[in-house]
């Protein structure tokens, strides 16, 4: 098994990583300070095309891959969860939906400025009574004479409210079957549309760079081409795009957990006490030891499940661990290196104390962790727990 990446993804990574370290790392703990949204920063990402990496040429995204995608992932989200987030939201299931079941109107009109760079993307499934349990969503889109018209309201929605963003891309119950199931629809609701009005900015424990916030729909029109794929696979269709979303935030683990161990080295390398440095003491080197350990497992467990989706092989099971595993490494780690900075870790202008505060979301967002062991369990018991 050779597990060395081609040598175009190689190249990539080192552009990315020289990429973070002069545009991102000095600028990172002011936005996030500031609650700043970096819309100058994203447009640079777009002249290295890099905001649609998984979409198509035709439509002005590179197709690069899984694979390519998370090696950039590791180095943007080991500089700065927050941008990191950002691109992973506005690259997965922000503009997959359109790339899979958009019409060619669709993505040439929404997906392309997308894929370039031009906007960024949002997704709107999450709601105040409806998270985990996707199905249980309220927000409804009913037939008009026009076209559709959405009532509800989302939360918890990334990049929706920024000088570049583009408008979002929701689930929405259409109506119901003969046998009474719930139907869904997938829609395109732009910015601008009248009766959709975005609430403030949420203010959260960590990715505090990244824009979050409530989207309130009020007889909301939008007409019949903003419906995305078939009326009633809405939720198929935001099933079928969310195993490459946990692939991403598996690999944004993972970098938090790589920065984390960065950091915890350099620190106990530099710091002295009792005449000696932190490294001499074992119960210091052992969580440094343990850190490594575990994120070159989670790192083997993201890469395969990546390299399985660009195979076609099927790797929604993998991605699922690939998930759960990185997200409580990264967890694990941020306490170890935080830990090992003492109190120093402990101030809000050091580096390590932005990335603790960051790392909790990682079990909740695109699957909480116990979804994802509900995942894994049934793949392994045909569905019986």
């Amino acid at each position: 098994m050779d597990l060395d990446l081609p040598a175009e993804i190689v190249d990539l990574q080192d552009m990315c990583r020289d990429f973070a370290a002069k545009e991102i790392t000095p600028h990172a703990a002011r936005w996030s300070e500031e609650g700043y949204f970096p819309c100058e920063l994203f447009r640079r990402l777009a002249g290295l095309e890099l905001m649609g990496m998984l979409v198509p040429e035709e439509y002005g995204g590179t197709d690069a891959g899984m694979v390519a995608y998370v090696a950039v992932m590791e180095e943007l989200g080991a500089a700065d969860q927050s941008v990191a987030a950002a691109w992973n939201a506005h690259s997965t299931i922000a503009s997959l939906p359109l790339a899979a079941f958009g019409t060619e109107e669709q993505k040439q009109r929404w997906l392309r400025p997308l894929a370039t760079g031009e906007k960024i993307g949002a997704f709107g499934l999450t709601e105040p009574g409806a998270g985990s349990d996707a199905a249980g969503i309220a927000t409804r889109a009913e037939r008009s004479r026009d076209g559709w018209l959405i009532n509800g309201t989302k939360m918890f929605i990334s990049n929706a409210g920024t000088d570049m963003s583009l408008g979002v891309t929701l689930l929405a119950v259409t109506g119901t079957t003969e046998g009474g199931a719930r139907r869904y629809g997938t829609f395109f609701v732009p910015d601008g549309a009248e009766g959709y009005a975005k609430g403030r900015r949420l203010e959260k424990l960590g990715w505090h760079a990244l824009d979050t916030r409530e989207l309130v729909f009020t007889d909301c029109r939008v007409p019949e081409d903003h419906l995305i794929g078939v009326e009633g696979d809405g939720l198929r269709q935001f099933l079928a795009v969310l195993d490459r979303g946990r692939i991403s935030v598996a690999a944004l683990a993972m970098s938090l957990a790589k920065t984390a161990l960065r950091l915890a080295v350099e620190h106990a390398g530099a710091r002295w006490q009792f005449g000696r440095p932190l490294t001499a003491f074992q119960g210091v080197s052992h969580k440094i030891a343990d850190m490594a350990t575990e994120y070159e497992a989670a790192r083997a467990l993201v890469y395969r499940a990546a390299w399985l989706a660009d195979r076609g092989r099927p790797f929604a099971t993998e991605a699922a661990m690939a998930k759960l595993y990185a997200s409580e490494v990264a967890n694990r780690a941020a306490s170890h290196s935080l830990q090992i900075h003492g109190g120093y870790g402990y101030i809000r202008e050091s580096e390590i104390s932005r990335f603790y505060a960051d790392a909790k979301i990682l079990e909740i967002g695109e699957g909480t962790n116990e979804i994802q062991r509900n995942v894994i369990a049934r793949a392994l018991t045909g569905g019986h727990r």
